[in-house]
């Protein structure tokens, strides 16, 4: 059994946090079906066949199906106001944000379109937060962002503002049409082998848009209910952390203070904080002037402030003298 908590998150008032993300399974022929589209874009499918400028040249040569375009209809399922749209509205931001953030408006509606799509459809979760955080925990997540350490990156700024109403508007009940009942997308820049065995549908932005084939890609296969409930898994943060220093090369910066001698055991400095540290091997020595030094700088100043007053008629203050008492009357 999953245990489920209410907390607060992102801005969102209470939301759901769950310890288990494993969704509920289809039964039956269902269950087999659905194992048999998965596959589709598992395991060798999943092989990125190239990336970069060869990527993009080889995903326009992929043709537009010729399948019509169809509308799986908008997704109104879950109150308003709720505890469970509150969550939903968090999961879902989240989704259009790390997936969608520098794309148009069309274009995070069209990410929108592909998490409440497969909510719809047996073959995946049928939670808001159970698809965009399916696999978060395993080796292999659905949407990257989940697992690779992007979440400990808190997001703000006009383009989360967006996200949220992106996503408001996605569970009131507003759908993205040019996507019609897309399941998947991938960036551009990368050519899943996968792409070849899905009906591509559209480009937007830097996303290209695909939706199964045959009759599981179809209106008629989104039968699938909302579960009734909205929950986000418990992550293990640091595997979040140990997969964004992989892809940044943080856990491989090793900071050089250039200090020759060990800090003392009780030194409290960070590692990249020098301030009040000497290293006196090298050539720089600390001086420390006598009482009655004075240095030329300071002897310049008083010369220059004696030469002004002289300027102006004004008694000057001799250093090291004091003006004689007056006796008392």
């Amino acid at each position: 059994m999953a245990i489920v908590a209410a907390v607060s998150l992102g801005g969102f008032g209470s939301v759901y946090l769950s310890q288990s993300d494993q969704p509920q399974m289809e039964t039956g022929a269902v269950a087999n079906q659905a194992r048999a589209l998965e596959s589709l874009t598992t395991g060798q499918q999943a092989e990125v066949l190239s990336e970069g400028d060869a990527a993009k040249e080889r995903n326009a040569l992929i043709p537009v199906s010729d399948l019509a375009l169809e509308q799986p209809g908008g997704f109104k399922s879950i109150a308003a106001n709720s505890l469970a749209h509150d969550t939903a509205l968090t999961c879902l931001s989240q989704a259009i944000y790390y997936e969608a953030a520098n794309e148009p408006v069309s274009g995070k509606r069209a990410v929108a379109q592909v998490v409440l799509n497969r909510l719809r459809h047996p073959a995946y979760p049928h939670s808001v937060c159970g698809v965009v955080y399916e696999g978060a925990n395993k080796p292999v997540c659905q949407f990257s962002f989940t697992c690779d350490g992007s979440l400990l990156r808190k997001p703000g700024g006009p383009r989360w503002r967006e996200s949220q109403e992106v996503a408001k508007a996605a569970l009131s009940g507003m759908s993205e049409p040019s996507v019609g009942t897309a399941t998947h997308y991938h960036a551009d820049y990368v050519l899943p082998r996968w792409a070849f065995t899905l009906s591509k549908i559209t480009q937007i932005g830097a996303h290209i848009f695909y939706r199964f084939p045959n009759s599981w890609g179809r209106r008629t296969a989104f039968t699938a209910h909302w579960a009734g409930r909205e929950a986000i898994p418990a992550l293990d943060y640091g595997r979040l952390q140990a997969a964004l220093d992989a892809r940044t090369g943080a856990g491989d910066m090793v900071f050089d203070n250039g200090l020759t001698v060990p800090p003392h055991v009780t030194d409290r400095h960070a590692a990249n904080d020098v301030g009040g540290r000497l290293d006196t091997t090298k050539q720089w020595r600390l001086t420390i002037p006598e009482p009655g030094q004075v240095s030329s700088g300071y002897s310049n100043a008083i010369a220059g402030q004696q030469a002004s007053a002289s300027e102006a008629g004004m008694p000057l203050a001799v250093a090291d003298h004091k003006p004689e008492q007056q006796a008392a009357p």
